[in-house]
């Protein structure tokens, strides 16, 4: 069983930067692409940016050019170095696969004042 574990959300500014980290562990495969996604109120959870084993990225129009998404597979690690923020960007963010094959984390709250 797979255990995702996301840190690093918090209240910040429009403009502000958040890097968000994802650990995962038990029968982890570092082969498979790995994603993030966000969930706002009242909306449905919403792939933001993934990457694949070989750091292949890509992201949501919404996101592009703000957010980076990369992986250090040796430590079973996904993070979202996310800049620039704007109050949109509030959600509960999550890691799981690209497929989202592993079970739900608890996420990491993102709230961004204006």
């Amino acid at each position: 069983q797979v255990q995702l574990v996301e840190s690093g959300g918090g209240l910040v500014q429009a403009g502000g930067s958040l890097r968000l980290s994802c650990v995962a562990s038990g029968s982890f495969s570092s082969l498979l692409a790995m994603g993030w996604y966000r969930q706002a109120p009242g909306k449905q959870r919403e792939l933001v940016a993934s990457i694949a084993s070989g750091s292949y990225t890509n992201y949501a129009d919404s996101v592009k050019g703000r957010f980076t998404i990369s992986r250090d597979n040796a430590r079973n690690t996904v993070y979202l170095q996310m800049n620039s923020l704007a109050p949109e960007d509030t959600a509960v963010y999550y890691c799981n696969s690209r497929s989202a094959q592993y079970p739900w984390g608890q996420g990491t709250q993102v709230t961004v004042s204006s």
